[in-house]
């Protein structure tokens, strides 16, 4: 698996520049290096200084840069959706839809992407992933996780209810029928262990340090300085580890404990790349900064790393054996361990940038 990384703030400050130079750096290290893009405007092409498109093109030794286009991945992943049906559908009948016919709905570009990322980190060491809106990027990394805690939650809802325990006996004599595979005594075992399981391969990718990390990046200016740390913040509620800031200018102890790398200032656009690879910093460096949540289930605790929030603007709620976590515009549903399953929330404070909550 390769490694991830991304890179987060506020609009103009030089994302895109760091990201080109962080993969020119690792490529000249001598890994096999992808970046990609998810902007399909041409500025990504100028900022490279060279011609990609849809397909992994060689730009420079061990580095080739791909630019997601949406209809391309849609058509690749609606070929991927009728070989699946095929192999579980006795008659398929998605067979005469074609992927070129499709249009976009909103949110198919990050969940394309996301598939796309997980699809390419099979083939390079490093994938350098650059996104023109860093918000919907922290959605899209924060999916596997909800999407997990909707299949959990709904399967168990429709396995409890009135409707699944009269129509399912009714249905399961004619699921042969229709099904290539045999009908599991749960439900829904067939049709969800497999989403299950790339679910568990998703979270643990993204959640683990060694393999997905981010970056900031901001100016001096108080605004980028503000987006950066509220960017941070809803990092952790999408258990994204936050590796270190690059600054261009002076923003002072805005971001401690992180490390911070200060950009320098140059005389030309062409320089910035060499003049920032330098600066990349390595991965281990990453694995000393705070977890975005630790669970100490002999104390009964749980601690999340929210940096930037404060009491007022987080919500806490409790339902059965989980509890979600609502900061800004994020919410995070928790799935207790045995230990704390059920037991009630009894206290929860805000200590030098962790909401701990015990039980």
């Amino acid at each position: 698996m390769a490694l991830l990384l991304t890179y987060l703030g506020k609009g103009g400050v030089g994302r895109t520049t760091v990201a080109i130079a962080a993969a020119r750096h690792y490529a000249q290290q001598g890994k096999r290096v992808l970046f990609a893009s998810s902007d399909a405007s041409p500025a990504v092409k100028i900022a490279l200084g060279a011609a990609i498109g849809s397909e992994p093109t060689a730009i420079a030794p061990n580095l080739e840069a791909v630019q997601f286009l949406t209809t391309v991945l849609l058509e690749q992943a609606w070929e991927e959706l009728k070989q699946l049906e095929a192999r579980y559908i006795r008659t398929p009948f998605f067979k005469n839809v074609y992927g070129q016919e499709l249009g976009i709905l909103p949110g198919m570009d990050t969940a394309l992407a996301l598939n796309a990322l997980r699809v390419y980190s099979r083939q390079y060491e490093v994938v350098v992933y650059d996104s023109p809106s860093s918000p919907e990027l922290l959605r899209m990394m924060g999916t596997p996780e909800v999407v997990s805690w909707y299949v959990r939650r709904f399967r168990q809802v429709f396995a409890d209810s009135d409707l699944a325990k009269n129509v399912m006996p009714l249905v399961q004599p004619i699921l042969p029928m229709v099904l290539d595979v045999a009908w599991a005594a749960d439900n829904f075992a067939m049709p969800t262990n497999q989403l299950n399981e790339l679910l568990e391969q998703g979270k643990a990718t993204l959640s683990d340090p060694q393999r997905t990390i981010a970056y900031l990046v901001t100016t001096a200016d108080q605004t980028a300085i503000a987006t950066a740390q509220y960017l941070w913040g809803s990092a952790q509620q999408v258990g994204l580890t936050v590796g270190g800031v690059f600054a261009r200018g002076t923003v002072g102890n805005a971001f401690d404990p992180l490390p911070l790398y200060l950009l320098p200032e140059v005389a030309s656009s062409e320089a910035i790349p060499a003049t920032i690879a330098p600066l990349v910093p390595e991965v281990s460096q990453a694995l000393q900064v705070p977890s975005p949540i630790r669970i100490d289930a002999a104390a009964k605790k749980v601690y999340l790393f929210l940096p930037t929030f404060d009491k007022k603007q987080v919500k806490l709620t409790q339902y059965g054996p989980e509890i979600t976590i609502e900061a800004g515009d994020q919410r995070r549903n928790i799935f207790l361990p045995p230990e704390l399953s059920g037991l009630p929330v009894t206290g929860a404070k805000f200590q030098e940038g962790y909401l701990i909550i015990s039980f």
